[in-house]
């Protein structure tokens, strides 16, 4: 009788990933091998988190359809949201005055931006300005044409779009002339945000770990976009995919195939059979 194989070990206690580009395939789906994967890592001791630019009202049924009940960390960091209780543990909102300053001041050297912005909570509705362009995505936004009303209830996030300046240009254009009011992240095509100075998906991901018992140094990450460096930063080990930013591939430990091909399980087989 041949001895049993002992059990695979894993090298890390967490697993934390992003959502688009990178646990989401470009079809919104999650693979079943990736599922397999994350499943044979959870079994071997580890723990899986959501961490995403999302709202909750916007990854709510993602992690729904994943099955997924544990804790994630969503809104760039600014919720944490129990997905079993389908419950905010912490939410951290803006401050609208300051919004609206970085507004004004980056509008005075680009010229008139195209806003939208979330309203914080469970069903934190996303209110468009006049002339945004709305992604496709699980909810409607709300027309806006007023611009007071962006700031009449707190929010936890203002998107920001300009009619000729790309993402990496406004991104940046934005963080050296409103940098010291708010944070400023671009997390995906046409997609730049800004954010209570100071926030990033690491102070949520910090905060997420601390309830799981777990630290950084014991946790892997996978990201794709700018956003993602400042998780890169706090985790012991950062993979990138094959389809992700420039800036972010530069900072990662490794990297991986893209989204697409199932870049997740092929690093996580690889730790499971050691």
């Amino acid at each position: 009788m041949s001895p049993a194989r002992p059990a695979p070990v894993f090298p890390y206690k967490l697993v934390a990933t992003d959502l688009d580009g990178t646990l989401l395939r470009p079809d919104d789906t999650v693979s079943e091998r990736t599922r397999e994967a994350l499943a044979a890592a959870t079994a071997a001791g580890a723990a899986h988190i959501v961490v995403t630019g999302r709202s909750v009202a916007w990854t709510r049924h993602v992690l729904d359809d994943l099955g997924y009940e544990g804790v994630a960390v969503c809104g760039q960091g600014a919720q944490v949201y129990h997905a079993g209780e389908h419950r905010l543990l912490t939410s951290l909102t803006m401050d609208r005055r300051l919004a609206g300053l970085a507004v004004d001041k980056i509008e005075a050297e680009t010229g008139p931006l195209l806003l939208a912005a979330v309203r914080d909570g469970l069903d934190g509705e996303v209110l468009i300005g006049p002339g945004y362009r709305v992604q496709e995505g699980p909810l409607v936004g709300v027309p806006c044409t007023d611009r007071a009303e962006l700031w009449a209830a707190p929010i936890s996030k203002v998107y920001l779009q300009h009619a000729t300046l790309g993402d990496d240009e406004l991104a940046a254009a934005a963080l050296r002339i409103a940098g010291d009011l708010v944070g400023v992240v671009m997390a995906g095509p046409g997609v730049v945000e800004l954010l209570p100075l100071g926030l990033s998906k690491a102070t949520g991901l910090s905060l997420a770990a601390r309830r799981l018992g777990t630290k950084g140094a014991e946790t892997i990450a996978f990201g794709d976009m700018p956003n993602d460096i400042p998780m890169f930063g706090w985790a012991g080990h950062g993979v990138a995919m094959a389809n992700a930013h420039r800036e972010l591939k530069a900072v990662a430990d490794e990297l991986t195939t893209s989204n697409a091909e199932d870049g997740i399980a092929v690093v996580l087989e690889r730790l499971l059979t050691g």
